[in-house]
């Protein structure tokens, strides 16, 4: 093993901290040349929706870290709880029937905020291996029903599901696929639900969305119905797009799922915890869900904590499955309780601020603002999004939708000005498109800010590209 010469002590100057992490961290989601090069930004400390950076520069996080963080910065009462925690049980395992206090209690108010048919909950630490865990489920399900031909799954293109094996299959990104062997043969995609850009000329949403649904029973019969196992969707996707469903989209797909025995699974890894203006978007969209997959906003980030739920339909049958003797699945910091306790606080927090509510209320005020800002600039090709979550589509053209090319990396370009404007926004993977998700607390002055910032930075790239010929 290579010694490092460089003290990793605190109180280093940014340049050292710099120069230790190029020399040693190796980043997710990043380009690893240019990273080795300019290495990277510092951030130091934060509170409510605001970051600031190891030389002192503070930013509006319109972004809430990774989609996650709904209470927002500095909450000491987390922070404290966590603390407690640690000192009287810092960690046990629930294997072989072993709980903790914090993680039953955990559990037991997850069970009475989900919608039903929501029965019980399988604590994992990310998003990514929740969605594993839900594939493993749907798998040993259908094996203990006498379905074992029931293996493929369905998910959206542009579908964002996690980066493990099973959770990057179902992403519908082509980057994550390339170069990793993936998808697993297992799984199928069908179109994108964006009318925007997917729609044929004078396709009403309903229409689209009728078709759409069409495509996938035209998948599930050519595939075999005895050989399909679930479908997979995002409320609202999030990281392929910030795309909100169509008019009539989950009402067209969900008795398709039900004609042919298929579950569905919700992943609420963005929307849940408040995101919507509803705990829930499976509760905004009226679905009920086989299984759903919750992270992010369960600890707003301060621990990492996921959650499989399980209805009642697959905990029933799970419960047959006693001669194999025990379940065999489970991860060593399952039901962490420093975790459990931190999200309890959250949770707390959620209720007694009525973040749901504010997220509903300011969001809305937010994608007032937003749109009118910004949505007849000629860049501009769309604006959309619901409650705290919102997207702005950049264009070529905008009268024909005419995408920039992505080799010109239009949206970093803009994320990167809106930087130097004081500003976290997100350039989304393989897109023009920049994304919106501050935390739960964002007041309406906030809002302006972030309206008022990226509106600069897109006249400033505006200019910049005129003068780039």
């Amino acid at each position: 093993m290579a010694t490092s010469t460089i003290p990793a002590v605190p109180g280093q100057t940014t340049e050292r901290l710099v120069e230790l992490d190029k020399r040693a961290s190796f980043h997710p989601y990043t380009q690893l040349a240019a990273h080795l090069k300019t290495g990277p930004t510092v951030i130091v400390s934060g509170e409510g929706v605001r970051v600031r950076d190891s030389h002192g520069r503070e930013y509006i996080d319109a972004m809430a870290g990774l989609w996650c963080v709904n209470v927002g910065w500095g909450r000491t009462e987390i922070a404290d709880a966590i603390a407690r925690q640690a000192r009287e049980l810092a960690f046990f395992h629930s294997f072989s029937s072993m709980a903790n206090e914090p993680a039953i209690a955990l559990a037991a108010r997850i069970a009475d905020l989900a919608p039903d048919p929501i029965g019980k909950i399988f604590f994992g630490c990310t998003g990514s291996d929740a969605n594993d865990t839900n594939v493993k489920l749907i798998w040993y399900y259908h094996n203990l029903i006498g379905k074992p031909r029931k293996k493929k799954l369905i998910a959206r293109k542009r579908a964002y599901h996690g980066v493990t094996v099973a959770s990057a299959s179902l992403s519908g990104l082509p980057s994550m696929h390339r170069g990793f062997d993936l998808p697993l043969p297992q799984v199928l995609h069908v179109e994108t639900p964006h009318h925007w850009s997917r729609a044929r000329d004078g396709e009403s949403e309903r229409e689209f969305s009728a078709r759409l649904a069409r495509e996938v029973e035209e998948t599930i019969e050519r595939e075999g119905p005895d050989t399909v196992a679930a479908f997979f969707a995002e409320p609202v996707m999030g990281a392929g797009g910030v795309i909100p469903p169509p008019e009539g989209y989950f009402e067209a797909i969900v008795p398709v799922l039900r004609r042919h025995d298929v579950l569905f699974v919700v992943d609420e890894v963005i929307c849940g915890f408040g995101r919507l203006g509803r705990w829930f978007g499976a509760q905004m969209y009226g679905l009920e869900p086989d299984l759903m997959t919750l992270a992010k906003g369960l600890t707003s980030g301060y621990q990492p904590l996921s959650a499989s739920l399980v209805s009642e339909r697959v905990w029933n049958v799970l419960l047959g499955a006693e001669k194999d003797g025990y379940f065999a699945h489970g991860f060593t910091y399952s039901a962490h309780p420093v975790c459990a306790a931190a999200a309890l606080v959250n949770l707390d927090l959620i209720e007694q601020e009525d973040l749901v509510g504010n997220a509903e209320r300011t969001g809305a005020f937010f994608q007032r603002e937003l749109r009118a800002a910004v949505v007849d600039h000629p860049l501009v090709g769309e604006v959309r999004g619901l409650g705290l979550i919102a997207a702005v589509e950049l264009v070529a053209d905008k009268a024909g939708k005419t995408a920039f090319p992505l080799e010109q990396k239009v949206a970093p370009r803009v994320a990167r000005i809106a930087w130097e404007e004081g500003l976290i926004c997100r350039a989304l993977p393989e897109s023009n498109a920049l994304s919106f998700s501050p935390p739960l607390v964002i007041t309406e002055d906030d809002c302006r800010q972030v309206v008022a910032r990226f509106a600069r930075a897109l006249e400033r790239f505006e200019r910049e590209l005129g003068g780039s010929g």
